[in-house]
Order: C-alpha cells, then sequence, then structure tokens
C-alpha cells in the first residue's frame, strides 16, 4: 500500500542503490549507519487474466528502428533532391516529418478481439516539395514495417486535393532566416531610437523576438512578431519592449522578404526607417523600459535557500503496476497508450477485460488573446499546428512527475534526418489522500469501512515556447476514466492606453487576457460497436399530496430522451444542455440498468470565435461542449496542423460531421471541448500556477452491477466488536512493519533543452558564429561538440538527442542555433 511519509534529506540521498546508484545491498548492509532501515525489497505486481503480457502492441509508437528505416525508404524512392528539413528553406525538398499511422479500427479489432493476423505497421510521412514548379505538402503512408516496400500518396484521399504550399507549417529554416532577417537587417535602421527606449546593443543581443499567428487572409505568410529583452533565467515573454514588426514572408527565397508595418508604444508607422526620421525630428515619445528581469520576482529561481525534504511517496513493496512497451497493467485497468506528433497523448483502455475506450485522444488546443497591439490582435494559436507531441517535454523526476514514477521513452523523427528520444512519459500510483468511499456507522451498528483512493496517472507535458500544458489521464479503482489538462504560462505587450485586454502586471506590461481551449475525442465502445446516445436530467412536477390532497407540492422527477441523431447529440456552447448524457449499450447490468458510461465536464469554456469571423470554420469544433456522432475512419480529427496558417480555407471544418444521420445502434464518437478563461494577474508572475487552471472530464455511469472497489485489496472494514489494533483485521496496523524500508531512489535525471530546440524566431538565438540567409554562404560541417556546450548533461544516465550535423553558417559572429 502507498503511504505518505517524510524523509529526511539525508535519509534519502545516502542510499544510493538501485536504478541509476552506486553499490549493492550488500554493500549497503556493510557500509551504512547501524540502525537505518534497509532498503525496500520490491515484488512483481501481480497478474490478473485479463494482463497478460502477451497483448499486442498494435497502438506502439514507432521504434528507433522504425523511423530510421522509413527515412531510408523514403530517401531512396524521393531521390537524391532531398534536404535535410532541419536545413532545408522554402525552395526545397525535404521529409518534415515521421510518425506510426494507426490502423483503420476494423482491422484493429479483428486481431484483438478474433486473433486476425494484425494489420500491417505503417508509418505517416509528410514531405514538402518546394523544389518543384507547384510546390506542395504530399502525406505517404509508408509499410510495412520494419522493412518498407511501398509508399502511397493519401493527400487527395484525406484532403481532398492537393495540399497548397502556403498551408505548411514553418521550417526551423525560416525561423531562423526570419530571426535573422529582423535582428540584423532591419534593427540597426533604429540603432539610436532602440539605444534610448531598451539599451540596444546589436552585438550584445539583448533584444529577440516572439512570433504571432497567423495572417489576414488566405496565402498570407505574414506574421507580427514582438521584440522583447533577452533575459536570461527568467520568462522572457514578462519583457516586452514596445516594437513589434508585421514580416512578409510568403516569398520563397528569403532575401525578397519585407517589414510590411512597424509599431512602436502604441503607433503605427509604415517602416523603421520612418519611425527612425520622425524619433530624430522629436515626433516619438519614448518610454524607457528598465532591463531589471533576471532575478527576483521575474524569475523561477526562488530567493530562499532550500528547507527540509518536502514529502514523498513511494511504494514499500515496489510498483503494484507493470509497464511493458507501451501497454500498462494496473490492478483492474490495462491499456496502451501512445503520443501523436501533432494532436498530443491517446490511450486505448479496458477494465477487468472488458473494452471501455476504444481510444480516447488530445486532438486541438486554442488560444485566442485580447489585446490593443497588433502582436495581441493577431495571436491565436491552434498549437497542433505546432506539435502537441513533437513538443513534449523531458520529464523531470520530482518536478513534473513524482520522483519515483516509471519513466517511458518517446522516439520521434522531425525536421531530422535521424531520430530523437526523450523521456515524454511518466506513470505513477498516487494516494489522493481523500477517501474514495467510507462510513462511519456509530447508530444501530458500530462499524467503519472505506478505501483510501489510489490511482494510477499517465502523464506529458508539451511546452509550447511559453506555456507548458500538463496532460493527465486518471485511473480510479471504480472504473472511472479521469481526463485533464493544466496550463501554466501568460503572455504579455507593452502597456499603452487603457487596460482593458487583460491587467497590470508590471511597470510597462500588460498580462493579456485569452482563452484556453482543448478538443477531445471520445470513441466509447460500451459492451461492442453498436451504442446509443441518452440523456437524463431532472424537473420538479406540481402534484396534491396524496394523504392530504387539499395542499400542493413540488416533486422531483427524472426526465430519460434517447438521442437519435447526430443534431440531437450536438449541444453548443452557452446553451443549456442535460446533466447526465452517456453513451449506452443495449446490454444491461443485474438491475435492469443499460451498461453506460457517462460523460462528466468541468469545463468553463466560452465562445471561442464569433462564427462571422472569417477564421472561425477552422475551430468550429469550439461551437459545442459535447457533440455525439457516427465513427467515420475519414473522419479521424476535429482539426488538422494545416489550420493554423490558413485557418480562412480550414483543411478540416468539424461542423460538416454532424448532420441529420442516426445515432442508434451505431459505433459512436464524443467530441468533448473543455476550457477556461484566464485574466492575467500579478500572481501570475513569474509564471501561472496549476491550481484553478485545469478542466477537463470524467467518464463513468451504470457499467457496472455495483462500484468495483469494493472488493478492492486497500479496502479497510472492521466493527465495534472486533480488535482493531489486528493486523488481521485491519491492514493498517501493519503498516509500521510494512514500511518499515528506504525506497530505493533513483539518480536524478534531467532530459537537457536540446531535443527539439528552436531557438529562433519563435524566441532566442543564442551566441555563436551566426546562421547565415537561405540562398548566402556555404554548407558546413559541424560536429557533436561545437555545440556540447548547450545541453546540460545532468546525470551519466542521460540520453542525448542526436544531433544535427549541417549548418548554413556564415563566419560573422553573432548568434548561433543549437538542434
Amino acid at each position: 500500500m502507498a503511504e505518505l511519509i517524510i524523509l529526511s534529506l539525508g535519509s534519502v540521498l545516502v542510499i544510493g542503490i538501485g536504478e541509476g546508484g552506486a553499490g549493492s545491498e550488500e554493500e549497503f548492509e556493510r557500509d551504512c549507519k547501524p540502525g537505518l532501515p534497509l532498503p525496500c525489497r520490491y515484488i512483481s505486481p501481480s497478474t490478473q487474466w485479463w494482463t497478460h503480457p502477451g497483448q499486442s502492441q498494435l497502438f506502439a509508437d514507432l521504434s528507433r528502428e522504425e523511423l530510421t528505416a522509413v527515412m531510408s525508404f523514403l530517401t531512396q524512392q524521393l531521390g537524391s533532391g532531398l534536404v535535410d528539413a532541419a536545413q532545408a528553406c522554402p525552395l526545397d525538398n525535404c521529409i518534415f516529418s515521421v510518425e506510426l499511422q494507426l490502423p483503420p479500427k476494423a482491422a484493429a479489432l479483428a486481431h484483438l478481439d478474433r486473433g486476425s493476423l494484425p494489420p500491417a505497421q505503417e508509418a505517416l510521412a509528410i514531405v514538402f516539395f518546394g523544389g518543384q514548379p507547384q510546390p506542395n505538402v504530399s502525406e505517404l503512408v509508408v509499410g510495412p514495417l520494419t522493412h518498407p516496400t511501398y509508399m502511397r500518396d493519401v493527400t487527395v484521399e484525406r484532403h481532398g486535393g492537393p495540399m497548397p504550399y502556403h498551408h505548411r507549417p514553418v521550417l526551423i529554416r525560416e525561423y531562423l532566416d526570419r530571426n535573422q532577417m529582423i535582428l540584423d537587417r532591419e534593427l540597426p535602421q533604429a540603432a539610436v531610437l532602440l539605444h534610448h527606449c531598451c539599451f540596444y546593443k546589436r552585438q550584445g543581443r539583448n533584444l529577440m523576438t516572439m512570433n504571432t499567428a497567423p495572417g489576414l487572409q488566405s496565402g498570407d505568410r505574414a506574421t507580427w512578431f514582438g521584440l522583447y529583452y533577452n533575459i536570461s533565467g527568467a520568462g522572457f515573454f514578462l519583457h516586452p519592449i514596445g516594437l513589434e514588426l508585421l514580416v512578409d514572408h510568403k516569398a520563397l527565397d528569403p532575401t525578397r522578404w519585407t517589414i510590411q508595418k512597424v509599431f512602436f508604444q502604441g503607433r503605427y508607422y509604415k517602416s523603421l526607417a520612418e519611425l527612425k526620421d520622425q524619433f530624430e525630428a522629436g515626433l516619438v515619445n519614448v518610454v524607457l523600459i528598465p532591463d531589471n528581469g533576471t532575478g527576483g520576482s521575474w524569475s523561477l529561481k526562488s530567493q530562499v535557500p532550500p528547507g527540509p525534504a518536502p514529502p514523498l511517496q513511494f511504494h514499500p513493496q515496489g510498483p503494484r503496476f507493470s509497464v511493458q512497451g507501451s501497454r500498462v497493467a494496473f490492478s483492474l485497468w490495462t491499456f496502451s497508450f501512445g503520443l501523436g506528433a501533432f494532436s498530443g497523448p491517446r490511450i486505448f483502455d479496458r477494465f477487468q477485460g472488458e473494452r471501455v475506450a476504444y481510444k480516447v485522444s488530445i486532438l486541438e488546443a486554442l488560444t485566442v488573446y485580447g489585446g490593443n497591439s497588433p502582436s495581441a490582435l493577431q495571436s491565436q494559436y491552434t498549437d497542433g499546428g505546432f506539435g502537441l507531441g513533437y513538443f513534449s517535454s523531458p520529464l523531470t523526476h520530482g518536478v513534473n512527475c513524482p520522483y519515483l514514477a516509471t519513466y517511458v521513452d518517446w522516439h520521434f523523427l522531425w525536421e531530422s534526418q535521424s531520430p530523437k528520444t526523450i523521456d515524454a512519459f511518466c506513470v505513477f500510483e498516487q494516494n489522493h489522500g481523500l477517501p474514495l468511499r467510507q462510513h462511519h456507522s456509530d447508530i444501530h451498528s458500530h462499524s467503519l469501512g472505506g478505501l483510501s483512493e489510489t490511482v494510477l496517472v499517465i502523464r506529458s507535458v508539451s511546452t509550447m515556447l511559453i506555456y507548458d500544458y500538463m496532460w493527465d489521464m486518471v485511473f480510479h479503482p471504480n472504473g472511472t476514466i479521469e481526463v485533464k489538462f493544466h496550463v501554466g504560462y501568460i503572455s504579455s505587450v507593452f502597456l499603452f492606453g487603457a487596460a482593458s485586454y487583460g491587467n497590470q502586471v508590471g511597470e510597462h506590461t500588460l498580462g493579456t487576457a485569452h482563452t484556453q481551449s482543448v478538443h477531445f475525442k471520445v470513441e466509447l465502445d460500451i459492451g461492442g460497436l453498436e451504442n446509443w446516445v441518452w440523456a437524463e436530467d431532472m424537473v420538479f412536477v406540481p402534484m396534491a399530496v396524496p394523504w392530504s390532497p387539499e395542499h400542493q407540492m413540488q416533486r422531483l422527477q427524472l426526465t430519460r430522451k434517447l438521442l437519435e441523431t447526430e443534431e440531437q447529440a450536438a449541444f453548443p456552447l452557452g446553451r443549456a444542455s442535460p446533466r447526465y448524457l452517456y453513451l449506452a449499450s443495449n446490454r444491461s447490468n443485474k438491475c435492469g440498468h443499460l451498461w453506460g458510461y457517462r460523460i462528466q465536464m468541468l469545463s468553463f469554456a466560452g465562445e471561442l470565435l464569433p462564427q462571422n469571423s472569417s477564421m472561425e470554420r477552422a475551430v468550429s469544433w469550439g461551437r459545442y461542449k459535447l457533440a455525439v456522432t457516427l465513427r467515420k475512419e475519414e473522419e479521424p480529427s476535429s482539426t488538422s496542423l494545416y489550420n493554423l496558417n490558413d485557418p480562412w480555407t480550414p483543411t478540416v471544418n468539424f461542423t460538416n460531421f454532424i448532420s441529420n444521420e442516426t445515432t442508434a445502434g451505431q459505433d459512436l464518437v464524443a467530441w468533448v471541448t473543455a476550457g477556461f478563461l484566464h485574466i492575467p494577474h500579478t500572481e501570475d508572475i513569474p509564471n501561472m500556477v496549476t491550481v484553478g487552471n485545469g478542466v477537463g472530464f470524467f467518464l463513468s455511469y451504470n457499467f457496472f452491477g455495483q462500484d468495483p472497489s469494493s472488493n478492492s485489496a486497500d479496502s479497510i472494514y472492521f466493527r465495534g466488536d472486533q480488535d482493531a489494533g489486528v493486523c488481521e483485521v485491519n491492514p493498517l496496523v501493519c503498516l509500521p512493519k510494512d514500511t518499515d524500508c528506504t525506497p530505493k531512489l533513483p539518480a536524478f535525471s534531467h532530459g537537457g533543452f536540446s531535443h527539439n530546440s528552436v531557438d529562433t524566431g519563435m524566441g532566442n538565438v543564442s551566441r555563436g558564429p551566426r546562421v547565415r540567409l537561405c540562398g548566402e554562404g556555404q554548407w558546413w560541417a559541424l560536429g557533436q561538440q561545437a555545440w556540447s556546450h548547450t545541453k546540460i548533461l545532468s546525470s551519466p544516465t542521460h540520453k542525448v538527442p542526436s544531433p544535427i550535423t549541417l549548418l548554413c553558417i556564415s563566419l560573422l559572429t553573432g548568434s548561433s542555433l543549437s538542434l
């Protein structure tokens, strides 16, 4: 049984055994001080018939070997014109990304449920063809793995036609070139002004850029960039200087990019040259922006020394779950997990061997900002377009996951010729400290019964430049699945005019209000593929009192309705919806209730965008708090990574999924929107906390004859006539003996900062040899040693990502990129 205890720092660190540690149990017993507890002796989790290790790895993400095989095959098939995506310019051909292509559901179930041969494992590659007369983006399915023999272009099949090239995500090279253009070609024109307001140092690189998205109309590649102080050790995004530049980077030749408009501290200018001229003529009122954000309240570094070690939760007899590849087995639950490169985490699960959800997945995250500066006005991010999976953070022991969690690697291939690896998942059992159920009976009979709830959590974190999504999928012992996310960050702009778009959080800093919304796909299979949608609620009905008819009373009465079409099962935001909505089979539990799983939402989402917005169709899923539709292979997602850069002609429009088709007795999908409004406040400095900034939903209802946790081995029950101080009656009495040991703590490790660093126009370009614009200079080979100073290696077991070895560089001094 997991137990919350407090250990002194010395007692934790003196052990040094187990994973990542040094020495053995014999050395521990010989060398450590007498009287210290022995290390905990772990035992293997008990195995149930539904958790046997031979389960299929059908949904496992691609291994390094498989990714390498796909890259090699595509390179051979597509010819010698391919350029490493890390170095590719818009005019080049390159392989942008490779990830798992999930199998069709019918083929997957035929294998999992009926023993058919597994479907061929395939990969999906996104390829940019910029070096041809009609540039385009192509999606290629490659298989079978691990020895590919075919590739199939599925672009038209998936998107209805060729993918226009301006829909493509922005390459690393483009970010670099835009940053070079701003910092080296444009800013020097206004050097005197910038020195006057912002202590400008061209060679010192004390300024950096942050981009927005998208433009104003289809085909645009025009982006506003805000300028910020390049603050080391603190969030640069809290230090705007008030200068913003509109960069037109539509041309495939970066030398033809231009500055279309300039905004400085509340006023617009045609160009930096005009801003410079007006400043020299004394027509610009310049606000001096202090460069003093390196410490104190602006930094995440605490101003007090470390104190006593915090509570540590551990397993006295070892973890009660097992992780084998992409599969997890825990008590009554088994599930597979994975990470969509653009969409984020997903799970495929069973409870006591019965499939509950074929798949539960994150699809998209949307942020819409308010503000009166152009960068704030244009900041409407669909983060799936950047890659919620690709921007996963390496997880850190004791920070974003419990110290003793199990950490799981994820391999990916994105803007690189070779795979990279990070520990993108952690799995852990957690004692909530709250009874799942309990009752103290002191009337008629005397007894105490209850269960302190422990849950299993699988977590990953996506860091999207300035903010961190923490994704949790939580498995409860009563059969409930909880899906939630927390997010912590704020963005800011230069403060001018009325603060009607947020709150002032610094002397010249406005924290901009924004909405945060996430869309989920919930593919429940309750008792099979044929499900129905039911809505339940209550009303008060007036009635005469039966024993006194001259009196009236209000009777609470349940309402129950079968929702038979997709339109009936779609619930727009802002309108009333039933408080109980569940998917059910035609099978019944022992009390005659239909097997079902309720979707219980915890969300404060408001309107994402007005429907008369020209961009709203790209995020039309946000019109609905919940919608249930027929599951179709041709509708895998409510969004598309290409919607980010052209929301005016979206590749996917979710409203097209909802028609008047029947939902009765069909394979169904529930689409769930969860979100909230955040109005920044001073306590968001230096970073927004997770408390109060998390939303999600629960799944459970009438699936079981009784609470499955009632037979949990962790349950406690004793009567008043029993001796509660005996282990056989009350297992809690045994805790002092069971926990009289010291957990095996692995050495601390941190995944570093370079696995997917794009220290570019999305952020900082660190110092070193300058990377030149595409089309200029020569290609230089650069070994790992030249960049090793940018990698944080905090333990001997740290996984070093494969370095990118070619960079387009010049011999000038200035900035460098670590990839």
